[in-house]
């Protein structure tokens, strides 16, 4: 009988099996698919030689992750490329705002009456940022707070809507570049706790970068991979979970997948019926015939591209998507440009390039002409450049990706308390009305992101068990 089976081979699911192998048990890990990966994966979406991320390319949290610089990535080949800038938000007027290493750099571009403002709100936090993302990602029930009252000031300053916080902006450059932040999480601007969603982006890409990682996401997924193995774990990959007698004997299980799939899978029965899945992303991956021809210069040298006129706009296109139920008309975007730090990932002179924008959940339009629209405004001339296209609506991406309900690649809504307390309103998020099933997926906090932490505490809950029994 072995100690765990993992079941899902996403970020989350690998560093949980990880976690537990690391301290002696024995672990197995199941995935669906025929390589490990989840969000963070790599394929020739588009033509031979293009190598696309099909979800996350850059990523903040995972160099800021404490599960993964606790790990010796770096030693199964996971190397961090740095653009010069981690992000920029272009304007349709050819100016930009910036969120740069430096905090100095990231004011500058926000004009003189907002750069105080921004420093004051980023600079008390920078001295102890591994500590507080240490403790802003694991919860009292797995670990303790380090610094509580570091803590405190960041909820104060946190916990408040996104929407009250630009407040303290005086001109759109800083709201909108903040906007933008919160919008990575989908989230609307007027939520609970959205604050600290756009601080925490922010707070990042000071500490350590918005890198891409070297030949593409699917390097992480094949350091943890790998390094299970080393440790005595197996991989068995195209092994569908479709009900716990599919899975060997075990003294726990662990899943790392959407709450929904998990209570078919152990007939846990309308349990999760709350929980909530939030919008879809509509998404196309480009190869392209050269660097996209950004108007704005700081765009043309960062790794992430925030595309969106205002705050008002990027308001209007959340609301869209979380709320109204259709695409917005002006959809804000999220694109990434790894060629511009990883030149290996398209063949020379060529460059790969991927947008997407918030959907209703479960959307089943095509918005492929209306994102090429809303690039032109930033990027005059960058149709001309497309040598070929893959897209994907909210059903293509739940199809790769069984945890992306309705096209939701968060697992769950970014709102309302469960952007803190999911998939159920507990202090034992990662435990299941069985003792021996676990969840550890994007569905538990800290929520979205490539960082493994949900893994990570999913895996303290399970060996705390395992020593009790």
């Amino acid at each position: 009988m072995l100690d765990a089976v993992v079941v899902g081979a996403g970020p989350n699911g690998l560093t949980a099996a990880v976690e537990l192998a690391r301290r002696g048990f024995s672990v197995a890990l199941f995935e669906a698919k025929d390589t490990v990966g989840g969000g963070a994966r790599t394929e020739e979406l588009t033509l031979p030689g293009f190598r696309h991320d099909p979800c996350s390319a850059a990523h903040p949290l995972a160099v800021n992750s404490p599960a993964f610089r606790a790990l010796p990535l770096e030693r199964y080949g996971l190397q961090w490329l740095h653009p010069d800038l981690p992000m920029a938000h272009p304007f349709p007027d050819g100016g930009a705002a910036v969120l740069a290493r430096s905090v100095a750099e990231t004011a500058a571009s926000f004009g003189p009456r907002d750069a105080g403002t921004y420093r004051r709100l980023v600079e008390p936090f920078l001295p102890k940022w591994d500590t507080l993302a240490r403790d802003f990602m694991s919860l009292p029930r797995t670990a303790l707070p380090r610094d509580p009252v570091m803590l405190a000031r960041f909820g104060l300053a946190g916990l408040p809507p996104a929407a009250l916080l630009l407040r303290r902006f005086r001109d759109e450059p800083a709201r909108t570049l903040f906007a933008g932040l919160v919008a990575h999480v989908m989230a609307p601007l007027t939520g609970f706790a959205t604050g600290a969603v756009g601080l925490v982006f922010a707070l990042a890409a000071h500490a350590r970068g918005w890198p891409v990682a070297k030949g593409g996401s699917q390097a992480v997924s094949d350091a943890l991979a790998a390094y299970l193995k080393d440790l005595g774990g197996a991989v068995h990959t195209d092994y569908e979970v479709k009900r716990l007698d599919d899975l060997p004997p075990a003294r726990s299980y662990v899943f790392d997948t959407s709450p929904t799939a998990l209570a078919r899978i152990a007939g846990f029965g309308t349990y999760y019926q709350g929980y909530r899945y939030g919008p879809g992303v509509f998404k196309v991956d480009y190869a392209l015939d050269g660097p996209v021809p950004w108007t704005a210069p700081a765009a043309r040298r960062a790794g992430t591209v925030q595309i969106g006129a205002d705050s008002t706009e990027i308001g209007t296109a959340l609301r869209a998507a979380s709320r109204e139920g259709r695409a917005p008309d002006r959809p804000f975007m999220i694109t990434v440009q790894p060629g511009v730090a990883d030149p290996s990932r398209a063949p020379e002179g060529k460059q790969v390039f991927w947008a997407y924008a918030h959907v209703p959940n479960g959307w089943t339009g095509d918005l492929t002409d209306v994102m090429e629209r809303q690039l032109e405004r930033y990027a005059p001339g960058f149709r001309d450049l497309v040598l070929a296209r893959a897209t994907a609506g909210p059903a293509e991406l739940a199809a790769r990706n069984a945890n992306y309900v309705g096209g939701d690649i968060g697992t769950g809504a970014v709102s309302g308390l469960q952007i803190l307390l999911r998939p159920k309103l507990s202090l034992s998020p990662y435990g299941t009305p069985h003792p021996a099933v676990f969840i550890c997926s994007s569905a538990t906090p800290p929520g979205p992101g490539v960082h493994g932490m949900s893994g990570h505490n999913a895996a303290k809950a399970v060996w705390r068990r395992l020593r009790q029994s």
